[in-house]
């Protein structure tokens, strides 16, 4: 019988409720209420989220976020500062027992597990995309996706990133970066070395069609059935009590 896995798709919320629901269905998971979980989801607005162990002053142009109405948020997972635009991302996360068979004790190997059904679902949309590790996806050497990792509670919880456009400018007005000559140099060097659905096939691939290739690749990958799902009670009031008290918060944010 095919395992069944939870669908969620959760739509456009800001930074600090969808890293709280990240949170909240790892702890969920942890206790049995839901099973493994895909989520898909997008920001609004636009954000930046840093790695566990970064310094939001030292990676984040806060005033400049501010002036242009963008979020900035800690994640609970590792690896450096990403900016998600509303309408350039696609943002996954996977929460999965950490007994599954798709889980190693070596991250490496399970990074390029959790990633293999991006892999297929964008290799679907005639993207031939690539695992490189540590724990990125390349098209023709440059990268389409990053993705950061975390274990805790008997879970493994994996999101990540793919960009179906990207704007260099914008990412380093908000990321912080030397001086304005080195700043036109990161943007030359991200155009360079980055790409996206739309950069790659020469046309606009919808969220739609985006998800729906997606889950064919999660499921074909994975050997799973993913199961349109909701949010739990459980899940969305600790969601909230998380944003409210963590994700929202300066100690989090600036804790570093």
């Amino acid at each position: 019988m095919v395992e069944k896995w939870r669908l969620l798709d959760t739509g456009l919320k800001d930074a600090f409720y969808n890293m709280a629901l990240d949170e909240a269905i790892a702890i969920a998971r942890s206790r049995n209420i839901v099973p493994n979980t895909i989520r898909f989801f997008r920001w609004e607005p636009s954000a930046v989220s840093i790695g566990y162990f970064q310094s939001m002053e030292e990676e984040v142009d806060v005033e400049a976020c501010r002036r242009l109405a963008i979020d900035f948020v800690r994640r609970r997972t590792g690896g450096g500062a990403v900016y998600h635009d509303r309408d350039g991302e696609l943002t996954y996360s996977i929460i999965v027992n950490e007994d599954h068979p798709l889980v190693s004790r070596d991250f490496q190997r399970t990074y390029e597990n959790l990633c293999s059904g991006l892999v297929k679902g964008l290799r679907l949309l005639g993207v031939p995309a690539e695992f490189k590790p540590i724990n990125d996806i390349v098209v023709e050497g440059k990268k389409i996706s990053g993705n950061a990792q975390t274990r805790g509670m008997g879970v493994v919880h994996q999101h990540g990133t793919i960009l179906r456009d990207v704007n260099p400018t914008i990412m380093f007005t908000v990321l912080k970066v030397p001086s304005e000559k080195i700043r036109d140099k990161m943007i030359k060097s991200a155009e360079e070395r980055v790409t996206s659905i739309k950069r790659y096939l020469g046309r606009e691939v919808s969220f739609e069609e985006l998800k729906h290739a997606l889950i064919e690749g999660f499921e074909e990958s994975f050997g799973i059935e993913l199961v349109p799902g909701k949010i739990e009670d459980f899940e969305e009031q600790l969601a909230i009590k998380l944003r409210e008290e963590k994700y929202s918060a300066e100690w989090w944010n600036f804790k570093r």
